[in-house]
């Protein structure tokens, strides 16, 4: 066996600080007991993970070898991936690209009362189906349950459908987007949420599955064709603390997802994207979208006067610009995790989701931020102007009627 270099000692203890030494020798691919071997002569040579390696050639046939070993590991994980979709879902090996009737470049002629080429598009997040919330832990403004929930995801079919057919003029649409973004279960992250819930982690599952499978079929029969782009959210993990390795694969949704692309696989009005990873990249009309949750934009925190819009637009500055870099451009992000609907603007070019399940009690009790009502977003992309109409599609009376008022009063 060829003596490993000063170099790819460094590179072994910097691997071991950061992930353990188990986790380590899995991704040098090397057995457990001779990995500590190797870091037992580092360390008897002096060496520690910030030690610097004069040998320039040492250090770049190093950070290659570990390179090499890191893609090996992602090579497996997607491996993997591709065999579960096949061995528990029966589904093909790779996922699907999308469909081509996002993007028609065919001019189509306009009939009498027939519009311009337009895709309503819809972001389904946030559902945090059987979780449990208190009008009296609320300030009265939210009771949310499994129950309500249902009745709330039938306002937004009904509602959804009846502003693209009812309410935009004469459209020509091929189809509609519906974007899975994530948090469709309330998961057990929190002890709080696991005393609460009004079911386990299965049963949240199975009744949202049931649900989704009605709701979007509701979809296909309204407008023929229906594109799902899926991403996994934060509430679904299996651990409590975020991972980064492995992060949709060791969600429930990701399988939620699989068993609903299973559910839908012999209707051809069907297609479903869904991602490996945090986000997912497709075009509608030739506009470049851009789908994550909205927890893994790389800042933390808000503003007690400004609220959430702050790192919202510097998340979606740094992920534009790093996206960029490796040629992933895109010209709006969709995301979910903020509970707070915000249309796409010029400046902030981002549409943020509402929440289904509404006004909870960290947002009152933990955060003091603004009551936000129950919602989802709606909005139409045209083929020559891009986004138009944006909704904020409403599933719940606002909580206080209030006195009647005149339409105008001066």
């Amino acid at each position: 066996m060829t003596p490993l270099s000063d170099g790819e000692l460094v590179e072994r203890l910097k691997a071991t600080e950061r992930l353990g030494p188990a986790e380590a020798a899995k991704l040098f691919g090397v057995g457990t007991s001779a990995f500590r071997t190797s870091i037992s002569f580092a360390k008897s040579r002096g060496l520690t993970a910030k030690s610097r390696i004069v040998d320039p050639l040492a250090v770049a046939t190093a950070r290659l070898k570990a390179a090499e070993a890191e893609l090996r590991a992602r090579e497996r994980e997607e491996v993997s991936a591709a065999q579960l979709r096949q061995t528990l879902y029966g589904l093909s090996l790779a996922t699907p690209e999308p469909p081509d009737w996002l993007n028609q470049t065919r001019v189509l002629r306009r009939k009498p009362n027939e519009g311009t080429l337009t895709v309503p598009m819809t972001m389904w997040s946030d559902w945090h189906w059987g979780e449990t919330v208190l009008a009296e832990e609320t300030g009265g403004t939210n009771t949310y349950n499994m129950k309500i929930a249902r009745e709330r995801m039938w306002r937004l079919v009904s509602a959804t459908v009846d502003l693209a057919k009812n309410h935009m003029g004469p459209l020509k649409i091929p189809g509609i987007v519906v974007a899975l973004g994530g948090d469709m279960i309330s998961g057990g992250i929190h002890e709080e949420l696991r005393e609460s819930n009004g079911g386990t982690i299965q049963q949240q599952l199975i009744n949202v599955q049931d649900n989704l499978c009605a709701a979007l079929t509701a979809m296909a029969d309204t407008f023929g064709k229906v594109f799902v782009p899926c991403v996994v959210g934060n509430h679904g993990r299996t651990s409590l603390k975020p991972r980064a390795k492995g992060r949709a694969f060791e969600s429930y949704e990701w399988g939620l997802y699989q068993q609903l692309e299973r559910h839908f696989r012999n209707d051809k009005r069907f297609r479903f994207v869904i991602s490996n990873e945090t986000d997912v990249h497709f075009t509608v009309l030739g506009h470049r979208f851009l789908l994550t949750h909205g927890d893994s934009l790389g800042v933390k925190g808000g503003d007690g006067i400004i609220g959430a819009i702050g790192p919202i637009a510097r998340g979606a500055t740094k992920v534009g610009r790093s996206e960029a870099q490796i040629g992933r451009n895109f010209d709006t992000l969709l995301m979910g995790h903020w509970h707070t609907y915000i249309p796409r603007g010029d400046a902030t070019p981002v549409i943020v989701n509402g929440a289904l399940k509404g006004y909870d009690e960290y947002a009152r009790i933990g955060l003091r931020v603004p009551y936000s009502p129950p919602s989802q977003a709606l909005w139409f992309v045209h083929a020559r102007h891009g986004i138009t109409a944006q909704w904020s599609v409403k599933v719940e009376d606002k909580f206080k009627a209030g006195p009647q008022s005149p339409w105008m009063e001066t």
